[in-house]
């Protein structure tokens, strides 16, 4: 019962990592969309541009968040023995290879919606379907304990 909980807290903390992510994934698509990529042609071109900005940005900020808190007891588990620079590559290349999947599902997700939905809304519900197997990757690889 206490393992379950324990895990229960780690994925409420990694839904409010999500949650900051998903307001900075926003902001970025909606800046790049409306701003920053407006000399690109139509707005469905942009998209792929904004898009792209928009998931490594977030993914930058969902990992030093979810390294700093979600799963700061295993952070040094993760790799003991390795230095902290070193240490903190380890974990972000593993945490962009875990999270491949959501982003692709992510990426092509909102595109395919943005066809019939608004773009925003559109990347919106595909975050929230991308969540459940990041969380299950990083827990399971990114951060587990040395020895699990």
């Amino acid at each position: 019962a206490l393992l379950l909980w324990a895990k229960g807290v780690r994925y409420l903390k990694f839904g409010l990592v999500g949650a900051s992510g998903t307001l900075v994934n926003m902001l970025v698509l909606y800046l790049g969309q409306e701003f920053l990529f407006a000399v690109i042609g139509p707005p469905r071109d942009r998209l792929y541009a904004s898009l792209a900005l928009a998931i490594a940005v977030a993914t930058v900020n969902n990992f030093t968040w979810n390294r700093l808190w979600t799963w700061a007891d295993r952070v040094r588990a993760a790799a003991p023995g390795v230095a902290g620079k070193q240490r903190l590559l380890q974990q972000f290349g593993r945490y962009t290879l875990a999270s491949w999947l959501g982003i692709a599902l992510q990426y092509g997700l909102t595109l395919w919606l943005s066809h019939s939905l608004h773009y925003l809304l559109a990347n919106v519900i595909a975050i929230v379907v991308a969540s459940v197997s990041n969380f299950l990757a990083n827990d399971r690889w990114t951060f587990k304990r040395h020895g699990e």
